[in-house]
């Protein structure tokens, strides 16, 4: 008896579902883009050149296009989606146990690589973690988002929590936990945004969301044209919180508790401007006590302010 073929090898590269997170404002604008009559095909490419993976952007177009063409219940949050898992590109943080940060060696304590996420020792000594909350609180500010309607700052319904931003090291102690922060990241100093120093309460959270630049209003727009897109962001926890308020990562089932000094690192923008929507994350409520943490995110390009655009166009 003559044994049965084996199969060839499939050309075709295998394939998976897939869910495609969104926000209000994205869907809101693909939706009036068709409504407007504009054909998917030049949406998608819209999308595409805002550094969005062409196949995705292609299929969600297409997922709200057969809605209005189907008179379907609009999707909220996310469409699920087959496609062909990227290649992963090579990853920013080097598969080392002890990070070089310039002035300092840092431990990496845990990492994922698909997507890229770390949690990294003693990024901040006590003292540093003090001064810089020290600095910061006079500052706050009720946290606030880009209205996608007006370009607008406004309170965010997303985040309770309080705020604010320094400048590229406005001081000694800001040049030097930018300069750390920049070599543990592997990118320039000046691809840097200014650091943000959140402040959680009681009851305090953010809600799931993703920290690379949405193209779906004209500010988001002009940043990227600007700075190019985020590619990576550093949490560094600033004081131990006694219960809640961790960082949740609800797609890869992560959960990082916040311990002083102590930081998350995460990488979402390759070197070909693809985007991983498996780093979505939130900050889960503080239960007992309240959360300081500062934020640095890296930029493609040296980043540019929407006021230091405008001072340059002064001049």
């Amino acid at each position: 008896m003559q044994a049965p073929a084996t199969p060839a090898p499939s050309s075709n590269p295998p394939r998976q579902l897939a869910k495609v997170h969104f926000s209000p404002e994205l869907r809101d604008w693909i939706v009036d883009a068709l409504r407007r009559g504009g054909p998917p095909a030049e949406i998608t490419a819209a999308l595409v050149g805002q550094r969005f993976d062409p196949a995705v952007a292609g299929q969600l177009v297409q997922a709200f296009d057969r809605v209005l063409r189907d008179g379907l219940p609009m999707p909220e949050g996310f469409v699920t989606i087959e496609r062909t898992p990227p290649a992963p590109g090579a990853a920013r943080l080097p598969r080392t146990a002890v990070l070089d940060g310039g002035d300092r060696a840092v431990h990496v304590l845990s990492r994922t690589d698909r997507p890229v996420v770390a949690v990294l020792e003693a990024v901040l000594t006590p003292a540093e973690c003090d001064a810089l909350v020290a600095a910061a609180r006079p500052r706050l500010a009720p946290s606030t988002l880009v209205d996608p309607r007006t370009g607008e700052h406004v309170v965010s319904p997303d985040r309770s929590s309080q705020g604010m931003f320094f400048r590229l090291a406005e001081s000694p102690l800001l040049a030097t936990i930018d300069a750390r922060v920049a070599a543990l990241m592997r990118m320039p100093v000046e691809h840097g945004e200014g650091l943000q120093v959140l402040h959680y309460g009681p009851g305090a959270q953010s809600r799931p969301h993703f920290d690379f630049l949405m193209p779906d209003n004209p500010s988001n727009q002009a940043s990227i044209a600007r700075s190019g897109q985020r590619v990576s962001t550093m949490v560094i926890y600033l004081n131990d919180v006694p219960e809640g308020g961790e960082t949740v990562f609800p797609e890869i089932g992560l959960s990082v508790l916040p311990r002083k000094g102590n930081a998350l690192y995460f990488e979402y923008c390759d070197d070909g401007g693809q985007l991983d929507g498996r780093t979505l994350h939130a900050a889960a409520a503080v239960v007992r006590g309240e959360k300081w943490v500062a934020t640095k995110w890296m930029r493609q390009r040296r980043f540019v302010s929407a006021a230091d655009d405008a001072r340059a166009a002064s001049m």
